[in-house]
């Protein structure tokens, strides 16, 4: 594969039916210490995510954590 002078890369057919990469599909690149990891992004949200903010306007955070510390 080589990078064309836009930074653009192809993927081989195979690989992109291999690991569901159709058309418009958005993936994410991260760096790690092997090289590059190019990962798809799924419609599922992160757990965290899901959760964040979950208590915003119901409470205070800080009378939340001391009440069910017990304090």
């Amino acid at each position: 594969m080589r990078i064309s002078k836009r930074g653009q890369i192809t993927i081989p057919k195979l690989l992109r039916d291999q690991f569901g990469l159709n058309q418009d599909a958005e993936v994410e690149i991260t760096a790690t210490a092997q090289g590059l990891l190019i990962r798809k992004q799924t419609a599922a949200q992160h757990p965290v995510d899901r959760v964040c903010g979950i208590l915003d306007g119901i409470c205070d955070v800080d009378e939340y954590l001391e009440e069910v510390r017990g304090r």
